[in-house]
């Protein structure tokens, strides 16, 4: 294991300090705030915290409400609306500096047998013949506003290995809009022991990062590191559906839908190695072009 893995594994381990409050560290990130994926990680590390080990989470809803202060510890209160015979609910408020700045209620379900079915995996190329992110992001340091941004995002994803399957917005934002559809595959840079839930918060962690290209490449634009556009999450919800680990493989197949509004769309599937849908995923975002 990579000392950046034990690091984010560090992140997530949150201290207790009452029976439901819990309190969390941030690590460094490309934008100068919190990044969303690290707060909806720890967020539903609190709530799993909460909930018996026999139930696995299946889904989380979430807000992002104010924009997260990278030098102060947060804060994660957890409401325990439900204990029910098969589900439990939790809700999670993340407070920085006296105001909330997070909202997630996540669900959590005891294993049971039921109907089966899924959409089939799409396409996409071996990940091992894929270049990683040290291979192709110096390739694109002249499209950076700042010469820093290479280094600042080698080392905000160094815990993750994160192999696009094609060109990412940055690198093909002056060829014009393309289709709406963005592939990577990812997993974590080392093998993790078998708890559920720090697999089901890493693959939380990791969904917040690249969900939104498939809007900058309907519109051929390169990003927020390239400057040709303004955003940030405003809400995230994901569904669990089966087992998986998220240090193996895993195809994060994502598209854009729509944009309106100053606002756009992500949805997504990720699917194990194998072809198992294991996650769906809907994300909206801020995503405003800057005024001359």
């Amino acid at each position: 294991m990579n000392q950046s893995l034990q690091s984010l594994l560090d992140l997530l381990d949150l201290e207790r300090i009452e029976e439901d409050i819990f309190r969390g560290n941030s690590r460094a990130a490309v934008v100068p705030r919190v990044f969303g994926g690290q707060v909806a990680a720890q967020a539903l590390v609190a709530a799993g915290r909460t909930v018996p080990d026999d139930r696995s989470a299946h889904s989380l809803h979430a807000y992002f409400l104010r924009p997260g202060d990278p030098g102060a510890p947060i804060v994660y209160t957890v409401d325990r609306i439900r204990d029910g015979r098969s589900f439990t609910t939790r809700r999670v408020v993340a407070v920085q500096h006296g105001q909330p700045t997070f909202h997630l209620s996540a669900s959590f379900q005891t294993y049971e047998d039921g109907l089966e079915h899924q959409a089939p995996m799409p396409y996409a190329p071996d990940p091992e013949t894929l270049p990683t992110a040290a291979e192709m992001l110096p390739r694109h340091a002249h499209l950076f506003r700042d010469p820093g941004t290479v280094d600042r995002l080698l080392e905000s994803r160094a815990a993750i290995d994160l192999r696009y399957a094609a060109e990412p917005p940055y690198a093909t934002a002056a060829d014009g809009p393309r289709d709406p559809r963005s592939q990577v595959w990812f997993r974590t840079a080392g093998k993790l022991d078998d708890d559920p839930l720090l697999h089901v918060c890493l693959a939380t962690y990791v969904s917040d990062m690249t969900l939104l290209d498939s809007v900058l490449l309907a519109h051929g634009r390169g990003g927020w590191t390239v400057g040709d556009v303004v955003g940030a999450s405003l809400d995230h919800a994901m569904w669990f559906h089966r087992p998986f680990r998220a240090d193996e493989w895993l195809l994060y197949d994502q598209e854009s839908p729509s944009a309106s509004g100053g606002r756009g769309l992500g949805q997504a599937r990720i699917y194990t190695a194998d072809g198992r849908l294991a996650i769906s995923v809907i994300q909206e975002g801020v995503i405003r072009v800057p005024r001359a």
